[in-house]
């Protein structure tokens, strides 16, 4: 994973929102993920391009179109890497206020 592309991918509201539109319904095509949004295809087309760069997301052509997936494997990896080991020191604060609070 190359995490720079995956925080640079993440960090910009239109590349969540694809990532959004995909989760919701995974397999669009550029024409139904433009419906959702209010610019030029051409945008949509470089966001999508930085998104597979990332391997945020993959594309498998069918016949004519262009059908775009979602690939969870680099977020989870960021999220394993980065989130979670915050995320158990805090819950493990959390559970010992807790206990003490309770008298336990």
């Amino acid at each position: 994973m190359d995490a720079d592309k995956v925080f640079k991918a993440l960090a910009d509201p239109t590349r969540r929102m694809l990532l959004d539109l995909l989760c919701e319904r995974n397999g669009q095509t550029l024409g139904q993920l433009c419906e959702h949004l209010q610019m030029a295809r051409q945008s949509v087309t470089q966001h999508l391009g930085l998104l597979e760069d990332a391997n945020l997301i993959s594309t498998v052509r069918r016949g004519r179109e262009k059908l775009h997936f979602i690939n969870p494997v680099p977020l989870h990896d960021v999220y394993t890497r980065w989130v979670s080991k915050f995320e158990q020191q805090r819950l493990s604060l959390l559970h010992d206020l807790k206990q003490e609070l309770e008298g336990q």
